[in-house]
């Protein structure tokens, strides 16, 4: 979405604050900073804290459970309400009513969904101390926003008042996560359906496989390689590859002020867990790092909450949502816990036949003609009149207009039970067994979920839904004929469990999960990544007997280019004496791959020259197809039809294949992608020594709003823009603002021996001493503490009627 007209209101209010003088601006700052210390009146039952260490991450002493997620309601509103808004409203589509008119295509796609309506329904089914965890939280959450004594900064310039805080409201917030996580499952079946109505079948085929050489499943121990070389690329030769594609600057592409979930994509998120025989002194370990889009604040907040029960105290750390009262990821004392992103089967298009005479009939399974549901929603616009969207429903869900053609998105995330709060039973699983069957009820993105428990056992199952029966296991849409089966939830008895795996050890990155074919089919495949990442943190576990918590750290620090390795091989092919003769560019080039030590490392620069002629053969092979399919929907493109372009292109090398009409030979072609990589590496004339990988992997880490306002002003809201090591298909995944959104290693009942650390700090506001506090921990790999260190600052709240 083009930030322009966003831009021209928030400058607007960023005027009226300047206009009051700089002073009247910096005092109102100060007055919406949150509460640190003292003696606030509240609903708690009992007198709650809300503790902050150092780095300002926060504790809550409770005496209830329900007191303690009043309190983290109030100090999620006081750190990051604004963010929790800004989620809210991306799933319910009401952005617009706070930014404006640039908002409306945003809201009109996701509004498709209805998600306020059913984040209705869906709280209405949950049982009541559910309930009353998200009414008392809320109640908690306008507390801790009518505490401060202005609004949120972000207010004033969009020069409005934000909105209270509903239960429901965290429902929302989850399902603001779906669009996230699985919501590009759209751009990937109509990316599917435009390469199958522009290619041959064969060519379909070759572009879209099922599985690879990269394949690493988590209930196998790893197996002798079985690579084969000069693998026969079958189909017909495609027909644009014989146009010469120009260079391309490598630079980072400037990213907008709101990013649209559907057209994010980035694959990541490791997770891994070793039972007691692997880990250091007995104990098993889960290691954890999800990876998302970065922005400032982060999307997760460090929380610790201790409260009272009958059998005890109770104590769970780690990292949670705002806009949630519950730690998402991380250890109750008895289970550790962590997910990453399971990339199944989960949202499928069906072709629709549409009455000519009648927009809202369609053609159901059986052949006959079935009237749409409609409903009209309205948008909001700030600013401006509202807007009327028709939103009609078929059987399968909500139709959609795209590609010059209707579909119907069949969705997990539209079951009633999609969304719950069944995760916070969590904090109250003892073991492994109990913890995966949280996880399998759980009401969330459906995620793979790793568990060690401190009896030393480890386990993994999916968390979140699973679909009974999908309809097309290449994730093809579909007619309307093969859609005959309803959507429901799979039976947590079905779901697939490994526990307790002989080798001691499981793993994620995304990739498919499962050898075990039969098992596999019921997760399928959501666009699962190549395997590469997973891959080499399999062949790490397995590298060494034994793992403390600094060694864990490593291997999520890992930024060893293995998938690398078979370009490099060629590029040394083909650069032999007579290529590098009278073209001393290209002999500098072979020069520094001979020296590259197999790292993404900031200062490399031979991972930077590879990775230039990575782009510069995927450019020559995909970019005229990319092109094309752009031309007849945005945002579809042959990576968002297909993850496994890197085994494609693999395969593409070794046969010697897809070689263009310009080129006398293969030898010639790839010399002519290698002078383009060279071309747009040395732009200026800088001589390729210079060039560092980190020129071109630098952070862009800012507040939503940074974008449209002055650059004097937008720094403050922005991290350093640092260069970084990692990249795709390694473990340390790293882009200018895609990565580790948290990093933690645990091991149950041993949390002072962890670690958590985080981009950004536990504050949104940019004159919090806690806005970037920890950060450098993050950019540097430094092992912080998962337990948050002393208090430095207290904050009571106190019932109606006590003592001040």
């Amino acid at each position: 979405m083009s930030p322009a007209r966003v831009a021209a209101r928030v400058l607007a209010g960023a005027a009226l604050v300047a206009a009051a003088c700089a002073a009247g601006a910096w005092l109102y700052l100060r007055a919406s900073l949150p509460l640190l210390d003292g003696n606030v009146p509240a609903g708690t039952r009992q007198t709650a804290t809300i503790a902050r260490d150092a780095q300002g991450s926060v504790t809550i002493r409770a005496f209830d459970r329900l007191d303690a997620a009043y309190a983290t309601g109030f100090a999620h509103a006081q750190d990051r309400y604004f963010q929790m808004d800004l989620l809210r409203r991306s799933a319910a589509g009401e952005l617009a009513a706070l930014v404006g008119a640039g908002a409306v295509p945003v809201d009109s796609r996701v509004r498709l969904h209805r998600f306020r309506h059913r984040a209705e329904h869906a709280y209405a089914r949950l049982p009541g101390p559910h309930q009353a965890l998200l009414q008392r939280y809320a109640e908690g959450v306008n507390a801790g926003l009518a505490a401060l004594d202005a609004r949120p900064f972000e207010y004033a310039l969009l020069r409005t008042a934000p909105a209270p805080w509903q239960p429901t409201d965290t429902l929302l917030v989850i399902y603001a996560m779906y669009l996230d996580l699985q919501g590009g499952g759209v751009a990937r079946a109509l990316s599917r359906q435009a390469l199958a109505d522009l290619l041959p079948a064969p060519l379909v085929t070759l572009l879209t496989p099922a599985r690879s050489r990269w394949e690493a499943p988590l209930d196998r121990a790893p197996s002798p390689a079985t690579d084969t070389a000069g693998p026969e690329i079958a189909g017909p030769r495609p027909d644009w590859l014989d146009t010469p594609r120009p260079p391309r600057s490598r630079g980072v592409l400037p990213g907008e002020l709101f990013v649209d979930a559907q057209t994010a994509a980035a694959l990541g998120s490791n997770g891994w867990a070793v039972d007691a025989r692997h880990g250091a002194q007995g104990r098993a370990l889960v290691a954890n790092d999800m990876h998302l889009g970065l922005r400032l604040p982060n999307v997760w907040y460090r929380l610790t909450l201790q409260w009272t029960t009958a059998e005890g105290p109770r104590r769970v750390s780690g990292v949670s949502l705002p806009g949630t009262p519950i730690v998402v990821a991380g250890s109750n004392g008895h289970v550790a816990w962590g997910f990453t992103n399971s990339y199944g089967h989960f949202l499928e298009l069906v072709r629709l036949d549409i009455d000519p005479a009648d927009p809202g009939r369609y053609r159901g399974p059986t052949g006959e003609w079935e009237t749409a549901a409609q409903t009209i929603e309205r948008i909001d616009v700030s600013g401006n009149t509202p807007v009327p969207l028709p939103v009609r429903e078929t059987r399968w869900g909500p139709m959609l207009q795209a590609a010059g053609r209707t579909y119907a998105i069949r969705w997990i995330a539209h079951l009633d039970d999609a969304v719950n709060v069944a995760l916070a039973d969590m904090e109250n699983a003892r073991d492994i067994g109990q913890a995966l069957s949280i996880g399998q009820a759980a009401g969330i993105p459906t995620q793979n979920l790793m568990v060690a428990d401190r009896n030393g056992r480890i386990g993994w199952t999916l968390a979140g839904p699973l679909p009974r029966t999908p309809l097309d296991a290449g994730g093809f849409p579909v007619a309307p004929l093969q859609a005959g089966a309803p959507l429901a939830r799979l039976s947590a008895a079905d779901y697939p469990v490994v526990t307790d795996p002989a080798y001691g050890r499981l793993w994620s990155g995304n990739s498919t999960q499962l050898a075990d074919p039969d098992a596999q089919r019921k997760i399928g495949d959501g666009g699962a990544d190549v395997g590469a990442r997973a891959t080499q943190i399999r062949d790490a576990l397995f590298a060494a007997g034994r793992f403390d918590e600094r060694d864990m750290l490593s291997l999520q620090l890992d930024d060893r280019a293995r998938w690398m390795e078979f370009l490099r091989t060629q590029a040394l092919s083909v650069l032999d004496e007579a290529a590098i003769a009278g073209h001393p560019d290209r002999a500098s080039f072979r020069r520094l791959l001979l020296a590259w030590d197999g790292r993404a490392d900031a200062s490399s620069t031979g991972y930077a020259l590879l990775r230039a002629y990575y782009d510069a053969l995927y450019d020559a092979w995909f970019g005229p197809l990319d092109e094309r399919l752009a031309a007849i929907e945005s945002g579809l493109s042959v990576r968002r039809a297909s993850t496994r372009l890197l085994a494609v292109m693999e395969d593409l090398v070794r046969a010697r294949a897809w070689q263009p009409a310009y080129a006398a030979d293969w030898n010639a072609f790839m010399l002519e992608r290698i002078d383009t990589a060279i071309a747009g590496l040395a732009e200026g004339k800088r001589p390729l020594d210079e060039v560092r990988w980190g020129d071109r992997n630098r952070l862009a880490i800012a507040h939503p709003l940074a974008r449209v306002l002055p650059a004097a002003v937008a720094r403050w809201l922005a991290a350093p823009r640092q260069p970084m090591p990692g990249d795709i298909h390694m473990p340390r995944v790293q882009g200018a603002s895609f990565g580790a959104s948290e990093r933690f290693v645990v091991s149950p009942g041993h949390e002072d021996q962890g670690i958590l650390e985080m981009p950004g700090g536990a504050s949104g506001h940019p004159l919090s001493p806690f806005f970037l506090a920890g950060h450098r921990a993050w950019v540097e790999g430094q092992a912080s503490p998962f337990l948050p260190g002393p208090d430095a600052h207290r904050l009571t709240l106190s019932p109606p009627g006590a003592g001040g």
